[in-house]
């Protein structure tokens, strides 16, 4: 095992996919480092990278971060029960992109690797991550899209993986509180390491370095498209439920906030506008209703326009 490898990867990745969308959007992202001490909780440092109010992106970042701790938080430890109190090692990339247009699509990527360092035994190391794409305003070959770049950057690691971390994925983005996803999914993936220290990391490098190919064509494509007041208000509305999210389910802000992380770098995925409604249902037949009817609901999108819809979700 050497950390110092996934590190010089994990850092080179965010100059990489932050190079693509300063070109994209023609603003320069600010750079915040920082570092903690000994005296504090957590020790360590990171690179914060934002832009708000940028040409395409009304508010996104990609942080890095690598932090040492005396003990798991509970988010960390609630599927590794016999870890709780371990001292830990993270690190990891992380990123989410709020596009001001409602026709491109918010977008979230995360790569991370975790070691728990037990006084007792040798250190347990996991892999985790994935991306997924979160449309307000749906088009079925950018979801398409989406999923076939993911399946194909995991197909060199086995074909049961896609299926696998795509069915992870539609489980974990969903809020259980309002019964849908939080968006079209895309591949999720946590506490893995089967393939071994060396073929894990390579595959959450695949992951990482097919963000760019997966969303960069959506907001090429998307980005000129015409919009106006209505279309700014149900992206406003349903970016609460990205808030939502982030705030009661998500185990990276849980750990984060959990573990005495820094909170700036954290909820730097929360998106700058946001409305919430009382009860508040789509009109039958407009493009806000064909949202929900059409794309929060599982489908075999890679197989898209040509395999079956797989409704029920059993397909994939």
């Amino acid at each position: 095992m050497n950390t110092q490898d996934v590190r010089h990867y994990f850092l080179g990745l965010q100059d990489h996919i932050i190079g693509a969308l300063e070109a994209e959007d023609g603003h320069a992202f600010l750079r915040d480092g920082w570092t903690r001490g000994p005296e504090e909780r957590l020790q360590g440092d990171g690179l914060s990278r934002l832009v708000e109010e940028g040409g395409v992106f009304e508010r996104g970042g990609c942080n890095f971060s690598h932090v040492r701790g005396p003990a798991m938080p509970p988010s960390a430890t609630q599927h590794r029960p016999e870890l709780a109190g371990a001292p830990f090692e993270a690190m990891g990339v992380s990123l989410v992109m709020h596009p001001r247009n409602p026709h491109v699509p918010t977008a979230h990527m995360n790569v991370r690797m975790f070691a728990a360092l037990p006084a007792d035994r040798e250190p347990v190391v996991w892999f985790g991550g994935g991306m997924d794409l979160t449309p307000y305003y749906g088009f079925e070959e950018d979801a398409a899209h989406f999923h076939q770049t993911c399946r194909d950057a995991l197909a060199p690691f086995g074909s049961g993986l896609y299926p696998r971390f795509k069915r992870w994925c539609d489980d974990y983005f969903f809020l259980k509180h309002r019964n849908e996803p939080r968006g079209v999914g895309g591949v999720f993936f946590d506490d893995f390491s089967e393939l071994g220290f060396d073929q894990s990391f390579a595959m959450t490098r695949a992951v990482g370095d097919a963000f760019v190919q997966a969303y960069l064509p959506l907001v090429q494509r998307r980005r000129g498209m015409a919009y106006g007041e209505r279309e700014r208000d149900f992206q406003a509305y349903r970016r609460g439920r990205y808030v939502e999210f982030n705030l009661v389910f998500d185990r990276g802000t849980l750990f984060g906030l959990q573990s005495g992380g820094r909170t700036e770098s954290i909820l730097m995925s929360m998106p700058p506008v946001v409305k919430w409604r009382y009860a508040w249902q789509p009109e039958a037949g407009t493009p806000e209703a064909r949202l929900y009817s059409d794309f929060l609901r599982p489908r075999d999108w890679a197989s898209w326009p040509d395999g079956p819809d797989w409704a029920d979700g059993t397909g994939v």
